[in-house]
């Protein structure tokens, strides 16, 4: 039944989940959100996506387009356990706000289309929860829909995300008459009101006992598979008991070698009981997550979830408004109280906390204190960046921050009227400050402001927040992409001697450098591919001819070559450089002449070198109408794009190519006019390739 309880917040730790929702664009994050604040009793009315209701897409673009852009915190209460949920975005241009979210929850529930199953970028939040170990369940949605299989959906899952689907729910209907599932672990059915507000619990239906039963021991093979207290159970009884089970889905959950799936019908309303339930046996607590690790200068340190150890909370946003900043915190360790003062261990300021907030989105309520495993948000800190770690100043750790992707995507951007530049400047940093993925320069040859992001919508909705929020009538640019520079063939023993005489203390260094590309020699990553190493050095010089710290000012200059290529001055990769051999003078040599060395033997290998410019590329999935296929496929050729499989679904074709970024540019409105509106398409970044003609500098 739906839960009403209003009883106080229970702090202990074991009673707290902190989660996130994960999932593709479409795929009903927003509607799962709304409806398990609903279930909780935190709302009492069913917000809707389509009518711009929802609570946590609450910003006028998030309403208006219809997808979540921002990351938006809730709180919540179930079974006496308090439920931090952060409703993550599932546009792959705003993948920075779901790394950000990653690094400070201990748990997700992964959501799926039951029609599309695994879908582009599903497997890239997938992914990225693996790189933070983030345990998992999964609630395969929209089973009402049109299409709907549970099993293909699940088998989508075991192929494309290489992990173990632990169903433990079988659907009771299919398409527009799902009205409820089987639990396989109780055998009970749970069949839903047409009003989604209450269900009863029941006999597993005739016509299913025998199929629950054979799908009841599939997951109890399967479980025994993985879990060695299972298997012993298993093996002396044939069966595993209802507690046995339940723990050894947990067990599996937390350690990843498994996911629990269950399913349902967010829009209806169906299933999200169980789904809290699940969220509450299987996800763990701050308590059951091993101690967060810092540096404390040059030792590691570990801070265990406990309420009265040293504070150390990390800032994973920032929102910048015209009335205040507002900094959301992962509590750590410790206890923090309002009006204390803290360290921002990065940049060694002393902050003080003026409120701390529980937040609703976009509403807040007042607490006094914040302890070990809360998600809150507080004011008072003023110059806090997203990935900061703040601590108690008696026992500072700076924890590791969460990655932040390279732009690939800019555009120039300025105000339409002279005396609103400063304004515009000030918005811009603002800006930068609330979304790291954003880089805001000044083109030194143009003089353009120049804003940098993660894709064509990215800036779309910095530019619209710039003239909403600020009040600014600002004009944009073509969009650019980021460019790379990579070898193809490199050069061997270049000699390269600095010596400089104006008077007094002179410089002398003198590096012969072997320059090739990384991948040839064993480098990790392919060319440019995604998550491809960038530069590689090494020392061969024998016999002490260059002390150690020239070699590594060597290194240094190296570096700083790699700012600007021979081609067009883009960032250089794909590099190994090797130091073979060097020479120094007993009173002229120092590391900045060396490093000056250093950077000017690069720089004229490169040039000497064979180096082909990289662009950046993106996979892309395209759903369009049968009638429309042709079309659709000529004009992904006409943008050099490489089909790599089609599959048809339910009337539709769903195409997979390869595409430059920048050809996609305005491919949106393109799409509609072939499809007559019926075409979608999602994008997902894989790295770069080599761009057409762009070989030069032949040695």
């Amino acid at each position: 039944m739906r839960n009403e309880q209003h009883r106080p917040l229970n702090a202990a730790l074991d009673t707290v989940r902190n989660l996130g929702i994960l999932a593709h664009v479409d795929a009903g994050k927003t509607t799962v959100t709304e409806r398990i604040l609903y279930a909780t009793g935190t709302t009492h009315k069913r917000g809707e996506v389509h009518d711009g209701t929802t609570i946590t897409d609450f910003d006028s673009q998030e309403r208006d387009r219809g997808i979540t852009i921002f990351a938006a915190a809730v709180s919540c209460t179930w079974a006496g356990h308090r439920i931090n949920l952060i409703d993550t975005p599932g546009h792959v241009d705003f993948a920075d706000e779901v790394e950000r979210s990653l690094r400070v929850l201990d748990g997700a529930i992964a959501v799926f289309d039951a029609v599309a199953g695994v879908e582009p970028q599903s497997e890239s939040v997938w992914r990225q929860a693996d790189r933070h170990a983030v345990p998992r369940i999964a609630f395969v949605n929209k089973l009402d829909r049109a299409g709907a299989d549970l099993d293909t959906a699940v088998a989508s899952i075991r192929e494309r995300l290489h992990t173990v689907p632990l169903v433990v729910q079988l659907p009771i209907g299919q398409e527009d008459r799902f009205r409820g599932v089987v639990d396989l672990l109780r055998m009970r059915a749970l069949v839903w009101a047409d009003d989604g507000d209450a269900y009863e619990e029941t006999e597993v239906p005739a016509g299913l006992r025998e199929e629950a039963g054979r799908r009841r021991r599939l997951l109890e093979e399967a479980v025994a598979e993985l879990h060695p207290s299972a298997l012993e159970e298993f093996c002396a009884r044939s069966e595993l008991s209802e507690r046995t089970l339940a723990g050894a889905l947990r067990d599996l959950t937390r350690t990843g070698e498994g996911v629990v799936v269950l399913c349902g019908s967010a829009y209806r309303n169906r299933g999200v009981e169980p789904l809290l339930e699940a969220v509450v046996a299987y996800l763990p607590s701050p308590a059951d997550v091993p101690p967060v690790r810092g540096m404390l200068g040059e030792a590691v340190q570990e801070r265990a979830a406990d309420p009265a150890g040293p504070f150390a909370a990390l800032a994973f946003k920032v929102n910048a408004t015209a009335t205040g900043r507002l900094t959301y915190l992962r509590v750590y360790s410790g206890t923090v109280g309002k009006g204390e003062t803290v360290l921002d261990a990065g940049t060694r300021r002393s902050e003080r906390v003026g409120r701390i907030l529980r937040v609703q989105a976009d509403r807040h309520v007042d607490v006094d204190t914040a302890v070990a495993g809360d998600i809150v948000a507080v004011i008072g800190p003023k110059t806090v960046r997203p990935g900061a770690t703040l601590c108690a100043p008696g026992a500072p750790l700076v924890l590791e921050p969460p990655t932040v992707a390279d732009p690939v995507v800019s555009v120039a951007v300025e105000a339409r009227r002279s005396t609103d530049t400063e304004r515009l400047m000030a918005a811009l940093v603002r800006l930068a400050e609330e979304d790291p993925s954003l880089a805001v320069r000044t083109d030194s040859e143009t003089g353009q402001t120049v804003l940098s992001g993660m894709g064509e919508l990215h800036l779309e909705v910095a530019a619209e927040k710039i003239r909403r929020d600020h009040g600014l009538d600002v004009r944009v640019g073509r969009p650019q992409v980021a460019h790379r520079e990579t070898l193809v063939r490199g050069v061997s023993g270049l000699v390269h001697r600095h010596v400089k005489q104006d008077g007094g203390a002179g410089q002398f260094a003198h590096v012969v450098l072997d320059v090739e590309p990384l991948e040839a020699t064993g480098g990790d990553g392919g060319e440019g591919g995604e998550g491809a190493a960038e530069f590689a050095f090494r020392s061969a010089v024998v016999g002490g001819r260059v002390p150690q710290e020239y070699v590594r000012a060597v290194e240094a200059g190296c570096r700083d070559a790699l700012a600007e290529g021979p081609l067009g001055g883009h960032p250089v990769t794909g590099v190994r450089v090797t130091l073979t051999d060097g020479a120094t003078h007993p009173k002229d040599s120092s590391e900045m002449a060396f490093r000056t060395a250093g950077r000017f033997a690069l720089r004229e290998a490169l040039r000497a070198s064979a180096m082909v410019l990289l662009e950046p590329v993106v996979e892309v999935t395209v759903t369009v109408p049968d009638d429309a296929v042709g079309g659709v496929l000529g004009d992904l050729a006409a943008r050099r794009g490489r089909v790599s499989g089609s599959t048809a679904r339910a009337g539709a074709a769903v195409i997979t190519a390869t595409v430059p970024l920048a050809e996609l540019f305005g491919y949106a409105t393109r799409l509609r006019s072939r499809t007559q509106g019926r075409g979608t398409f999602t994008t997902r970044a894989t790295g770069y390739a080599p761009a057409p003609a762009a070989v030069s500098g032949i040695a």
